[in-house]
Formats: C-alpha cells, structure tokens, sequence
C-alpha cells in the first residue's frame, strides 16, 4: 500500500508545484523534456518516473527532487508516521539520481 501511497503523493505535489508556479501541464512537460500525457499519468499516480525523469521534473519544477516526495505540500495527505517511511524513500531516489547523473557524465563528458 505504501507503494501506492507514494505514486499518489509524488503526482499529487507535481501537480500542486506546477499550479504554484503557474505552469500549464504543457510548459513543465516541455520544461522537462517529457510528454504531456506521461506528466499527466504521473500527476494522476498512475504512472512512477525513473530517477532521471524525477530529476528532469524538479529541475523543470526549479526545487529540489526531495521536495516532490514531502508530505507537507498535500495538507493531510499522509498520517504522519509515514513521513519517516517518505523522508527515507525521499533520501534514496535522491541517492539514485545522483549515481545515475554520474553515469550519464562519465559516458558522455569523458
């Protein structure tokens, strides 16, 4: 279930980011080199990006990719002792974008 969860919470604070910057679903798909019908499955939970489209929607987004999985953004969204199981997962994907930009710099930018 927390599986769940998370789609719902990451979808549901891309969409609530966007709305604050006043970004259409257009403009932050093409921000991050995405389509539009891909941003719109993950903002529906339907779809969960890979680390590097996660990092392409915070950098379209202009936050950090830890701030797409804070529970804070949807008030109640979460009971709270699921902020540590998100903070965790938070820290993680950060953890795996991070190796995964680093493979992308080392095979192209040697």
């Amino acid at each position: 279930m927390a599986g769940e969860e998370i789609k719902t919470i990451l979808g549901a604070n891309i969409k609530v980011l966007r709305a604050h910057r006043q970004f259409t679903q257009a403009e932050l798909a093409e921000r991050a080199n995405i389509s539009i019908i891909y941003l719109s499955n993950i903002e529906r939970g339907i779809k969960y990006p890979k680390p590097a489209i996660l990092l392409q929607i915070a950098e379209g987004l202009e936050v950090e990719v830890y701030e797409l999985f804070k529970p804070n953004h949807i008030p109640n969204a979460l009971p709270k002792n699921n902020e540590k199981l998100i903070n965790r997962l938070s820290r993680e994907m950060t953890k795996k974008v991070i190796k995964t930009m680093d493979g992308v710099f080392k095979q192209y930018l040697k």
